[in-house]
């Protein structure tokens, strides 16, 4: 009988390698390939299928995991290394499942653990998804759905989805259950085996779902609910009587709105686009670097209802995203695009995927705004995944914009519908060794007219593909809405209505301060990379330019610094040295490479110093506290360690807003104190006896300290503009004193070389008076007049002992 069934697989093999490519997803596996001859390993699959187990041998070979067609001996019993759940009908469209060996042998091993205090075999449960195709709602699945129903795959049916679907089979493996751990903790009888098997039966249920999606809904059926819901109704009879047209007119323009907006998900568009972007990105890219996926695994495979959240860098961002959340094994969201994008044929191609549009204002257009938040609340009440961006529109600068709450309010307003999944946002940090669109940011940044997307500019970009370095997508801590309501809102479920959705009076600050949570762990995620370091340090140094060897030791410096003192847990570092660093920068071609007879410099030229600007822009933020900290050390002969903390957390209060750090105040002093043992390990600093820290009389460490403090110059010469400015003008109308601010930033840009947009941007600088107008350094007279006050006076004195005084000078004049 075994040999049978050896000759079986052997005979069935042939055609699996050739139809079945899979998708591999290890959740979180150790090494237990190590242990297999100490520990017997398992595995636990839903079907027991010929094909399946096939499959799942290639995957586990890949992994380097034990067979699952061989047999594991435990003292002198023997075991199928594959327990499977059920067994195919024998019926053609049966849906009767018939019993497997599963139970006994869970039985037989539970009671070996009792026999053996020191057994403990491993539990790895493999979910196969065959095609990851969504489940369509009854009338609208045909022959092709019901042949390849993978509920209850007879062998007809099994032999169609190994047929039109083994080329896009997901297997994920789940984290290995220890089989004495389930029998210290839960026994070793009947009852517990059956437990068991109920939950890996609920296990790959929800895994399957997380995959492929609820079941898929045809975009008529979408309108004709939409057309049902009360606000929609109650709108258009309210456009009927407002514009004095009949109802069914105001019908017609709603449906010409909801055609608009709606997309057209085939999952189809999904595996063609997975063809082209695995295509496009071994073009583009030397690699899509992807951390912190299995917190996402884990939220969906919760039945969360995922709203993805990430920054947005470029229009690749839409891609990328969409094909690195595929690759992990999820079901890809319905994604909101700026009606810009809507042109042919993008549009329809981008709708298919799953694309849904949005016009950049509501404003005065009650009817669309209704259309669109109910349209938003059914991709939810369905559980759809979702994404869009918070910051509205790409950023031009490298620096997170300041968040658009649109969203992010109608999402609340959705979940005051009463819906019963919870909401959960997941922050995405998104970067890239190259923007394609970098050029045309600071042409618009210099005051040119931004160009209209149109099939010309994509077939324009296409032409322009080029070695774009790597890409970096890091997936931040969720956050679950439901939780953070409860944590900030006491009332907010007396505010459910299932049919009218409300906007209480604590909507609007509430969204406010999610939306800035979003932020701050989108930036708490940041990944450090090559091109964004080189930028950091070579824009601090006064000519955009170093030897090669002096590079390649502050790269050093600067990654150690994050390792001994990290800006958080969720950031990601080059996992290279910094000659490899080095050599990776040089082969995309962005640096300007020298020689003479002292060696290689790298440098900047003058566009490049404005492209660079970007991706330093990217990272700044991890670099804050320890720019502060070095840029004191630098500045003073000897600082006490009291005032060392003081100083930082001062100057750090009034950047956190502007660049979304996360720290609080004794998390601020923390973390100035891991930077001060870190340069002290590496002998870079001193601490006397009375406590006074002072920096080793060596150049090459001074010079270390001098680039780490320039990173933060440039933020520090605005406060000292608005500081300065406001001691010697006060009383001020708050618009004349930005028109002044600007004014000297204006001329501070040209003498000493700043291109950065940031800092003559009056909305910035706008931002930071107000940000010393809320901390209490400045405050308003009845006449609605700005006047400084002492604690803005000690805030001058520290801020211009850390610029240099040709800028104090330029104030001055």
């Amino acid at each position: 009988m075994l040999a049978l069934r050896s000759l079986f697989y052997f005979l069935l093999s042939l055609p699996v390698r050739l139809l079945v490519r899979c998708k591999i997803v290890p959740d979180s596996l150790p090494e237990l390939a190590k242990k297999n001859d100490k520990q017997p390993i398992f595995y636990i699959i839903r079907h027991q299928s010929a094909s399946d187990l096939l499959t799942l041998q290639k995957a586990c070979k890949h992994m380097g995991l034990p067979d699952p067609l061989s047999q594991v001996t435990i003292k002198g019993q023997t075991f199928d290394r594959t327990l499977c759940l059920e067994k195919p009908t024998a019926l053609l469209f049966g849906k009767k499942h018939r019993k497997t060996k599963a139970l006994i042998q869970g039985i037989r091993l539970l009671k070996l653990h009792a026999e053996d205090s020191d057994l403990n075999a491993q539990l790895i449960p493999a979910n196969l998804v065959w095609g990851r195709r969504p489940t369509l709602e009854k009338n609208n699945a045909n022959v092709g759905t019901l042949l390849a129903d993978q509920e209850s795959p007879t062998p007809l049916r099994k032999f169609f989805i190994v047929l039109f679907l083994g080329r896009h089979t997901l297997v994920r493996f789940s984290e290995a259950l220890s089989l004495r751990t389930m029998a210290d903790d839960h026994g070793t009888d009947k009852s517990t085996a059956h437990k068991l098997l109920r939950v890996a039966r609920f296990h790959f249920h929800r895994q399957t779902i997380a995959a492929t999606g609820p079941r898929l809904m045809h975009r008529d059926q979408m309108f004709t609910a939409l057309l049902a819901n009360p606000a929609v109704k109650r709108v258009i009879a309210d456009e009927a009587a407002s514009k004095k047209i009949s109802e069914q007119k105001a019908k017609q323009n709603a449906l010409k709105m909801m055609d608009e907006i709606a997309g057209d998900y085939r999952d189809s568009m999904i595996r063609f686009g997975d063809r082209i972007l695995t295509w496009l990105w071994n073009r583009l890219y030397q690699g899509i670097e992807v951390n912190n996926a299995s917190k996402l695994r884990e939220v969906a495979q919760d039945g969360h209802e995922i709203i993805y959240v990430p920054c947005h860098r470029s229009h690749m961002d839409y891609l990328l995203l969409t094909y690195v959340i595929f690759h992990e094994g999820l079901v890809t969201p319905r994604i909101a695009a700026g009606i810009n994008l809507n042109f042919w044929p993008a549009g329809p191609i981008f709708r298919k995927a799953g694309a849904f549009f949005i016009r950049r204002s509501f404003r005065g257009n009650r009817m669309y705004s209704t259309i669109f938040r109910e349209y938003l609340g059914l991709l939810f009440e369905r559980g759809y995944a979702v994404k869009y961006y918070t910051e509205g529109g790409r950023s031009r600068t490298g620096r997170l914009l300041q968040p658009k709450t649109g969203m992010l309010a109608m999402t609340i307003q959705s979940l005051l519908r009463g819906i019963d999944r919870p909401l959960t946002l997941v922050p995405v940090y998104i970067g890239y060794e190259h923007v394609m669109e970098v050029g045309s940011y600071h042409k618009e940044l210099s005051g040119s007219k931004k160009q209209k997307e149109s099939i010309g500019g994509v077939i324009k970009a296409i032409k322009s593909l080029r070695n774009y370095g790597k890409g970096y997508v890091n997936f931040g801590e969720p956050i679950n809405i439901n939780q953070f309501l409860n944590k900030h809102v006491d009332d907010w479920r007396d505010a459910i209505d299932p049919i009218d959705p409300q906007k209480p009076s604590w909507l609007t600050p509430t969204v406010n301060t999610l939306a800035n949570d979003v932020m701050v762990s989108v930036n708490k995620s940041v990944a450090l990379n090559s091109v964004s370091l080189t930028a950091l340090i070579l824009l601090a140094t006064e000519n955009k330019a170093m030897a090669e060897s002096e590079l390649a030791q502050q790269l050093k410096f600067f990654i150690d610094m994050q390792k001994l003192a990290p800006y958080s847990e969720s950031m990601t570092l080059p996992e290279d040295d910094a000659e490899a660093l080095i050599s990776h920068i040089k082969s995309l071609a962005k640096v300007t490479i020298e020689r003479d007879n002292l060696g290689t410099i790298l440098s900047f030229n003058s566009t490049a110093a404005l492209e660079m600007r970007y991706y330093r822009n990217n990272i700044l933020h991890a670099y804050v506290i320890p720019s502060l900290v070095c840029r004191v050390l630098e500045r003073n002969a000897k600082t006490s360690h009291q005032e060392m903390l003081e100083q930082v957390s001062q100057l750090f209060a009034l950047i956190k807003a502007e660049l979304f750090l996360w720290q609080s105040q004794d998390e601020v002093n923390t973390q100035t104190e891991q930077v001060l043992k870190a340069l002290e390990e590496q002998n870079m600093i001193k601490q006397t006896k009375a406590g006074f820290w002072s920096v080793i009389d060596d150049t090459t460490v001074k010079t270390k300290l001098r680039v780490m403090g320039e990173c933060i110059d440039e933020t520090l010469q605005r406060f000292a503009i608005i500081a300065n400015l406001l001691t010697q003008l006060a009383p001020v109308s708050k618009s004349a004193l930005e028109e002044q601010v600007i004014t000297i930033a204006k001329r501070l840009s040209k003498l000493n070389n700043i291109n950065a947009p940031e800092f003559i941007d009056k909305k910035a600088q706008s931002a930071l008076i107000s940000v010393l107008k809320e901390q209490g350094y400045a405050t308003n007279s009845d006449s609605n007049y700005l006047s400084d006050t002492a604690e803005l006076r000690q805030l001058k004195e520290l801020i211009n002992n850390l610029v240099d005084i040709e800028v104090l000078q330029s104030i001055a004049r």
